[in-house]
């Protein structure tokens, strides 16, 4: 990493905690070695002994909404088995926050002003923000509506290969929203339309930099999603992890909130104008392969 990135970084991370630390949230550190990571689909934790490290803060962050905490946001390190190549490395720096009484459009216009902030830095900006229904952007670029007739295979396939690469050829920042409910199990579905849940992600040059709910807060429900996760796992030959019953109960106490998970090592690609991770970390992960 040269002279210029690791400036580039420092400031980054100072511009982001005084943008919340200014709007009233509170800085948390929550445990990275853990006895059940989050169940999704395909993310696989990386194991630690008997334990795993984490792949988000998430599961610590709901139980401190449920204790009343209610604008909290972590930056830290989180893992992920197996993932390297320009835009993924095993061991990444994440930046979750959440604001209870607060839905994800409500979390969707305060990234935008936290983008507006830390693009300050290079003083540029991105440009108009475009927001794309995930049916809308299948059925253009993909030929098919995947909220109408959810393929899981299909979906990931074509939101990679056909999707994704068709958004690096919109101006400014794109915001993909509304996606099927199978497709975001820790998110509440949309009032009057169960098909559709309450996510957005964020990209900027093509590059996904933010993933967002409006957060489920049934516990029920919230364990027939685990159940399901974990059957289709068992499926596809991966590793099936335990259903944390902190987690679950945690979400059933929760008020109604929003919260939004960033890769601050994209955000610093995007900001910097680079290519690749690679240049951007100071350290090669001993995870990486």
């Amino acid at each position: 990493m040269d002279t210029g990135a690791l400036v580039l970084r420092d400031a980054l991370m100072r511009c982001i905690r005084a943008f919340f630390h200014e709007r009233g949230f509170i800085e948390v550190e929550t445990p990275i070695r853990l006895k059940t990571p989050c169940m999704e689909l395909h993310i696989d934790a990386e194991p630690a002994g008997d334990h795993y490290l984490r792949t988000s803060p998430e599961i610590f962050h709901k139980q401190l909404l449920a204790a009343g905490h209610g604008r909290i946001f972590e930056i830290g390190k989180c893992f992920r088995q197996g993932e390297y190549g320009r835009l993924h490395h095993p061991e990444y720096t994440m930046l979750e926050w959440y604001r209870s009484h607060a839905d994800y459009m409500d979390m969707l216009e305060e990234t935008r002003l936290l983008v507006e902030a830390v693009a300050a830095l290079r003083n540029r900006g991105f440009g108009e923000w475009t927001l794309l229904g995930i049916s809308e952007a299948f059925r253009e670029f993909a030929g098919w509506d995947p909220v109408a007739e959810y393929d899981a295979d299909r979906f990931d396939i074509d939101l990679v290969e056909k999707v994704e690469p068709a958004l690096g050829r919109i101006a400014g920042p794109v915001v993909l929203i509304d996606y099927p409910a199978e497709a975001a199990a820790l998110s509440r579905r949309k009032p009057g339309n169960p098909l559709v849940a309450e996510r957005w992600e964020l990209y900027i040059d093509g590059i996904e930099l933010a993933n967002a709910y409006s957060e489920l807060t049934d516990a029920r429900e919230q364990r027939g999603r685990f159940e399901a996760c974990a059957d289709r796992r068992r499926e596809l030959g991966k590793a099936v992890y335990p259903i944390d019953e902190r987690f679950v109960e945690a979400v059933g106490r929760m008020p109604p909130s929003g919260g939004v998970a960033m890769g601050i090592d994209r955000l610093l690609m995007v900001l910097a104008g680079a290519d690749s991770l690679d240049g951007l970390v100071a350290f090669r992960s001993p995870c990486d392969a």
